[in-house]
């Protein structure tokens, strides 16, 4: 499975306009979005996962579910984000499908090298600058936090870089090292700048650059 550069994850008052927007995302031409609803009962986060899949499907975009990895399996999304206090990545991979992904949340080099070790498909590095979208914000790291941490590990790994990262940061975010990015708020605000992300990304013409899982 091919892996998209560019992840739009969900943001919204309400979940009606978690739909909205991840409807948006993907008339605008994301190629991955990433479902995550806190505070919300499970039951509903099911409902949610359900109408997002069949919209996702409906463009040809990739779904991945924040944390509810039951769920994923159930409305068969292409794969799960785990946070660093949801479940192991080794007992979610035993339940899921052969072909369902695992990424997994990191901030330090330790929190990648543990990733690395229990297979994940992705890891999301972050913050690369402060956010309001996350609450219980990890230390930031920058761009000189993304190259220490990218050069010492020289794993094959993609690393997404996430946090308060806007489109004047993309060319030097990718200097790095780093494999692409996740945007929440930013895309949130404006949906036509996902057009602009997938130009400085490459992600929708630049087959060469993909990376292809093992």
């Amino acid at each position: 499975m091919i892996l998209p550069k560019l992840h739009y994850i969900s943001q919204g008052n309400t979940p009606k306009e978690h739909l909205e927007n991840i409807q948006k995302a993907c008339t605008s031409g994301v190629e991955l979005v990433q479902l995550r609803l806190k505070n919300v009962p499970e039951k509903k986060v099911l409902e949610l996962a359900q109408e997002t899949r069949e919209i996702t499907s409906h463009f040809q975009t990739r779904l991945i579910i924040n944390d509810y990895y039951k769920i994923a399996k159930e409305v068969k999304a292409d794969g799960v984000h785990l946070g660093k206090t949801d479940t192991c990545p080794n007992i979610v991979r035993k339940y899921l499908y052969t072909w369902q992904m695992i990424g997994g949340t990191a901030n330090t080099l330790q929190d990648c090298e543990t990733l690395i070790e229990k297979n994940v498909d992705y890891i999301g590095l972050g913050p690369f600058k402060f956010t309001t979208t996350k609450t219980n914000l990890s230390p930031v790291l920058g761009l000189n936090g993304y190259t220490a941490i990218i050069e010492t590990l020289e794993a094959e790994t993609p690393i997404l870089a996430i946090g308060g990262i806007t489109l004047k940061d993309v060319t030097d975010v990718l200097k790095t090292g780093v494999y692409g990015i996740a945007v929440s708020g930013y895309i949130s605000h404006d949906f036509s700048r996902i057009k602009t992300f997938n130009v400085l990304l490459g992600a929708s013409s630049s087959q060469e650059q993909r990376h292809i899982f093992k």
